[in-house]
């Protein structure tokens, strides 16, 4: 879902760096390469890049207040 802050085991910062990984990726460096320009060396912090998948884009998709919102400015109830 969401990058957690904190690494789980060792307990370092690890959620700022998750946008950095992601455009380091995007950018055809290998993993290992931009976790180490990260600063990433032990294996729990890299776990935690490494493992992430990021959900909440696929999630909100399924928001119904914005369908809710959509529907109400479409189709507005009549007052008989």
């Amino acid at each position: 879902m969401i990058i957690p802050i904190r690494c789980f085991t060792c307990g370092k910062i690890i959620g700022n760096k998750w946008d950095i990984y992601i455009e380091l990726l995007n950018k055809n460096i290998s993993q290992s390469a931009a976790l180490d320009s990260l600063g990433l060396r032990r294996y729990c912090c890299r776990r935690m890049l490494l493992t992430h998948v990021d959900l909440i884009e696929k999630l909100l998709a399924y928001n119904t207040h914005e369908k809710d919102a959509f529907f109400q400015e479409s189709f507005p109830k009549k007052n008989i």
